[in-house]
């Protein structure tokens, strides 16, 4: 699974990847509006910065979604809290996914993700993140519900998509976020691209040297916890890195 993300970077760098045709003037006004600063410790729940096809021309939007996709049909905002993330091999035949899987896609700015690994010492959280830097472009659908009432408008909110760990991963856990490279971000963002099978082409595991995973602080087990000391790496204990099981 993928439950915790962070964003550091500013968003004056990491939109010139995820929003070309942006000018600066536009991307500061946005930041200002969102109050954007660095997020280290990002749960479910929680609004996030997404990246989606805008719906009248070739430029993308940046909108804050809610962490925990919300199906159009559902009446309870609670259920968003199991739909954080959907698996890739089935979201294509899920009632849940399916309808946002072939037109309602997104992408999810992150400089890395925490997983747990059962250690004799209880979990260990890791962060995981590019090898040389930069931003990850996680693979989401996003949903707009108009049933639950809100504040009088839709609530709108999104899941990440997982696959199966590649072999620097999978010894913290057995699923990982599907990364998506610059093509593949092109191509998941498409409105015309419709078909199943081509879309799922897209949903692989990351190669093996675009990754590293350190240990970091247990402080991280807590969303309240979003301080610069989450991503900073740990010394283990002797043996306390020996995975015993995954959770």
């Amino acid at each position: 699974m993928c439950g915790r993300i962070n964003l550091r970077t500013p968003a004056a760098a990491w939109t010139q990847e995820f929003l070309p045709l942006w000018s600066q003037e536009e991307i500061a006004a946005k930041a200002a509006e969102y109050e954007s600063t660095a997020r280290y410790n990002i749960a479910p729940t929680q609004q996030v910065s997404c990246v989606r096809a805008a719906a009248d021309g070739p430029r993308r939007e940046w909108v804050m979604l809610r962490w925990g996709l919300v199906p159009s049909w559902a009446d309870d905002l609670a259920i968003g809290n199991r739909m954080i993330n959907a698996r890739s091999e089935t979201v294509h035949e899920k009632p849940s996914f399916k309808k946002a899987f072939a037109s309602r896609r997104c992408l999810i700015p992150a400089d890395g993700y925490y997983e747990w690994m059962k250690t004799a010492d209880g979990k260990q959280p890791y962060l995981i993140e590019p090898v040389d830097g930069g931003v990850l472009a996680l693979a989401g659908l996003w949903e707009r519900n108009r049933k639950i009432e809100g504040d009088d408008r839709p609530i709108e909110t999104f899941t990440i998509l997982t696959t199966a760990a590649n072999e620097t991963t999978r010894s913290i856990h057995d699923r990982m976020p599907v990364i998506l490279d610059p093509d593949g971000q092109a191509a998941w963002l498409e409105q015309d691209r419709d078909d199943p099978s081509s879309l799922r082409e897209l949903l692989r595991p990351a190669p093996v040297d675009l990754l590293t995973a350190f240990p970091v602080s247990k402080i991280v087990n807590s969303p309240r916890n979003d301080v610069p000391e989450c991503v900073q790496r740990i010394e283990l204990s002797e043996g306390s890195s020996q995975q015993q099981d995954l959770f």
